[in-house]
């Protein structure tokens, strides 16, 4: 793609995103549109953001979860950023799946064809290093949370090719998190061990629909963090993670549709992080 391209490209990313639009996929409209054209122009779409005002809190790892690359026709992981215009956070996470206790709100205007997803997220005291070592990442973070990522996309019937995904934002719509845990003062073997092995069940008005774990993205949390400091190697562009922000690792289940006046929630089993609740307006 011309690179003259790239900030055209980038406004109408910014156009369908802040009206919920929809658009014919660029794969389908610029020849050979690449990878590379897609972090293009997700680069310039945050230098525009974060212009505007917005601040970047942190990024997010899309379809690390290979249980549903073939639902989508995507094969490999990608990069978005977030925002302290689309995180938020539930300060009270007691609940219960028949419906008592506290829970956060969260509207779904101006979303196109949101899913939710429920996934691990990492917050960072340092910047992470560059390595396949789960003890080395965990040595960067200070805090391992659990929150629910909604994904949206603006092309019709979530038809794409990966390129497609990258430009639209990493598909990030909104990301709210609730507990979490220190990682100070725990063994870093165990934690790291528990993260590869946890499971989760994610609830609809208190009725179980899907139930996944820690090893569906990439093996775990940390191999998709992993991954994603390989990557964003090879975009010297694009800034590095810096401590104080945020990482979320992926879909932990398959992405489900959701509508207002639903709420979602969740329980982990083998991870000590408690489950949230979400209900949306």
């Amino acid at each position: 793609m011309d690179r003259s391209l790239t900030a055209v490209y980038a406004e109408e990313m910014i156009r369908l995103a802040d009206t919920a639009g929809l658009a014919e996929p660029l794969t389908a409209c610029v020849a050979e549109f690449s990878a590379a054209d897609a972090y293009a122009i997700s680069r310039e779409v945050l230098r525009r953001r974060e212009a505007s005002g917005w601040r970047r809190v942190g990024r997010k790892i899309g379809f690390t979860n290979r249980e549903i690359w073939d639902q989508y026709g995507v094969y490999e992981p990608i990069l978005g950023y977030m925002y302290d215009r689309t995180v938020s956070w539930i300060e009270e996470t007691t609940w219960d799946v028949d419906g008592w206790g506290d829970q956060a709100s969260l509207s779904l205007e101006g979303l196109a064809q949101p899913l939710i997803e429920p996934e691990v997220v990492f917050h960072f005291r340092e910047a992470p290093p560059l390595t396949d070592d789960p003890m080395a990442l965990l040595g960067a973070i200070d805090w391992v949370g659990h929150g629910f990522e909604i994904v949206q996309c603006h092309f019709p019937e979530w038809k794409f090719g990966v390129a497609d995904t990258v430009a639209d934002g990493g598909l990030h719509g909104r990301y709210v998190t609730g507990g979490g845990i220190s990682v100070a003062g725990r063994d870093p073997a165990r934690l790291a061990e528990a993260l590869a092995s946890f499971r989760i069940r994610l609830y609809r008005n208190g009725t179980l629909v899907r139930e996944g774990g820690g090893e569906l993205v990439l093996g775990s949390p940390l191999q998709a963090l992993a991954h994603a400091m390989r990557l964003l190697d090879s975009l010297p562009d694009h800034p590095r993670i810096e401590a104080g922000e945020y990482v979320t690792t992926g879909t932990l289940t398959d992405a489900m549709p959701v509508a207002a006046g639903e709420t979602w929630s969740t329980r982990l089993y083998g991870l000590p992080i408690s489950g949230i609740s979400l209900r949306f307006t």
